[in-house]
Order: C-alpha cells, then sequence, then structure tokens
C-alpha cells in the first residue's frame, strides 16, 4: 500500500501534467502519468477522482475536462495581474485618506499611484473584461486602457455631480476604486471561462 507521501507526489505530478499538457481526456490523462508512475490504471483513477472530490481538478464531458475551479485559478501565476491592479486600486485609495498635501516626499507616491489610479486602471479594467483572451496586442491594450480611463472618469465625476456628494475627492476615488475592483473581477471571471471553453 504506497505511502501518504506518495500519495501526494502522485497528487501534484497529475496536477502539474494536466497544467502543462492540458489532456482533453481522462485516458489521455492516464498515458501521460503511466511513464513517471508506473501503478495501475484504476489507482490512477482513484487519485484523479480523489482530486476532483477535493475541487482541485473538474471532469466535464463537454469541455476540456480538467481545468482548475474559480478559486484555484484566482490564486494562480495567471491571476497576477488582477491581484496588481486591487493592490494598487486600494493603495491609491489608502494614500489619498491618509497622507495630506504637504506631506513631502510620500506625497509624491500619491502623485504617482494617482495618475495611474485615473488614467491607467478604470480603462485596464474594463478593456481585460471585453477582451479577455488575447485578441489585443500589448500596444493596443496600453492605448485603450489609457483611452476608456480617460472616458470613464468624466463620466463618473459627471454622474456624481447629480448626486449628493457631488465632485469630491471622496466620493471619485470611492468610485473609481468600485468600478475598477467591478471590472477586474468580471475580467477574471471572462478569462477563466474562456480558458475552460479552449479558446486561448
Amino acid at each position: 500500500m504506497p505511502s501518504k507521501q506518495s500519495d501526494t507526489t502522485i497528487d501534484h505530478y497529475i496536477a502539474e501534467v494536466i497544467k502543462k499538457n492540458n489532456p482533453k481526456t481522462v485516458k489521455e490523462l492516464v498515458k501521460l502519468l503511466q511513464p513517471k508512475h508506473p501503478i495501475s490504471e484504476q489507482k490512477i483513477l482513484e487519485h484523479i477522482l480523489r482530486l476532483e472530490n477535493q475541487g482541485k481538478i473538474v471532469l466535464t464531458e463537454h469541455q476540456p475536462p480538467l481545468f482548475p475551479l474559480l478559486k484555484n485559478y484566482l490564486f494562480s501565476e495567471k491571476a497576477d495581474w488582477y491581484w496588481t491592479i486591487i493592490a494598487l486600486a486600494v493603495a491609491t485609495s489608502a494614500l489619498v485618506f491618509t497622507v495630506p498635501e504637504n506631506a513631502y516626499p510620500i506625497v509624491y507616491a500619491r502623485y504617482l499611484l494617482g495618475s495611474i489610479f485615473v488614467l491607467f486602471l478604470p480603462g485596464y479594467s474594463l478593456i481585460k473584461a471585453l477582451f479577455p483572451t488575447k485578441e489585443l496586442d500589448n500596444i493596443e491594450r496600453l492605448a485603450l486602457s489609457i483611452g476608456m480611463s480617460l472616458a470613464i472618469v468624466p463620466i463618473t465625476g459627471l454622474l456624481l455631480n447629480y448626486t449628493p456628494w457631488g465632485i469630491r475627492t471622496t466620493p471619485v476615488t470611492l468610485s473609481l476604486l468600485a468600478l475598477t475592483t467591478i471590472f477586474a473581477t468580471a475580467a477574471i471571471i471572462r478569462e477563466h471561462q474562456a480558458k475552460l471553453k479552449g479558446n486561448q
């Protein structure tokens, strides 16, 4: 009977094979695993089913069967851009509310992050949500992100002008933070769905 450490090694190898080779069927996955771990097909299937029960992989009939769940995708390297966007947005908002205008030299960090927050993050998040895969190259995505941000920010200010809060630092900052978070979250969900469908 294999040890617990051996089982963990096999499970880890299964996850690596799925990530690197993207097998279309369980049978294909078993063939990829057997040269490295010469155990019975039945034993390999037991490992695969256990990983599925633990939520680490998903078996489907109509899509490529083995993909991470969204919660696993969020903590993979492919979601680094999402956490970078969220971290920059939150850090900028924190600086806006905690660093006064006369607090030199840290106020320059506020200016730098504030510029990125206003001129790039909302537009990038929206463009990423609209085009979650590789339809755009980096230059096109950058240009559209800046252009879209320059459209979103004035529209946000215009809408706030008709609310009791008006166009002030706090409502503008919170509105842009909320929009950036919503767009980025929609983008990561769409990106994950696109990968499930094999669009990338």
